[in-house]
């Protein structure tokens, strides 16, 4: 435990597998919301909600991914948004979203692997802190997009040297030149853990899920 006081985003950051990153944020459940806050003024949930907010329509369906303790979720619920679905590789981070009031359902999925939803199932989707050392990898954003409806929009936060060095800028343009999103909006980049970690940047991107034109037949 001395070890994650010293710097609990960092000991999160460190996690090998995605086994021992649930691990982790099962036991920082508890007090991940005071220790963001009083630590490090994140502010990454306020700053992301307030974009999505221009694109997301207040009867959309929204899967929160990588939900965490519900912070997104409650702003969201703030907005008069009420058809979340929350989704996080942590059970301990979920039960503390139930908390929240926030969501009508709650799934136990890793990004980066398949998600148990139907395709289009959602007209939006919202990941903040989630594509960040350690964490969900470049090709989440495929399933991201399989399951969000044409039309609909996919808000999500990235570190700047994640984006450069982990596949997302590739993986990103890949996505617009197969015509499967395009860009709406990219925010510079800004500190978003100014108490605790002042040089640590995200950028808010906004993507528009296009519709795919059908195959002619043959």
């Amino acid at each position: 435990m001395a070890q994650r006081d010293k710097n609990v985003v960092q000991w999160v950051y460190s996690s090998r597998n995605d086994r021992e990153l649930a691990e982790r944020y099962d036991e920082w459940a508890k007090s991940y919301d005071t220790d963001l806050e009083t630590e490090f003024g994140w502010r990454g949930p306020l700053v992301a909600v307030e974009v999505a907010a221009k694109y997301f329509p207040k009867d959309a369906r929204i899967l929160d991914a990588g939900a965490g303790t519900g912070l997104v979720g409650q702003l969201l619920r703030e907005r008069g948004y009420a058809n979340l679905v929350a989704m996080d590789l942590s059970m301990g981070m979920l039960k503390a979203a139930r908390e929240k009031h926030a969501y009508q359902e709650f799934h136990q999925m890793a990004l980066g692997k398949p998600l148990g939803f139907p395709s289009d199932s959602f007209e939006g989707v919202i990941s903040v802190g989630v594509f960040t050392i350690g964490h969900a990898p470049a090709s989440s954003l495929d399933e991201l997009v399989r399951v969000t409806s044409p039309g609909g929009h996919i808000v999500f936060s990235i570190r700047p040297d994640v984006y450069e060095g982990a596949g997302f800028k590739d993986k990103q343009a890949e996505l617009e030149s197969a015509g499967k999103w395009e860009i709406v909006e990219v925010s510079e980049p800004a500190p978003v853990l100014p108490k605790g970690e002042p040089d640590v940047l995200h950028q808010v991107w906004v993507y528009r899920v296009c519709t795919l034109p059908s195959q002619s037949p043959s």
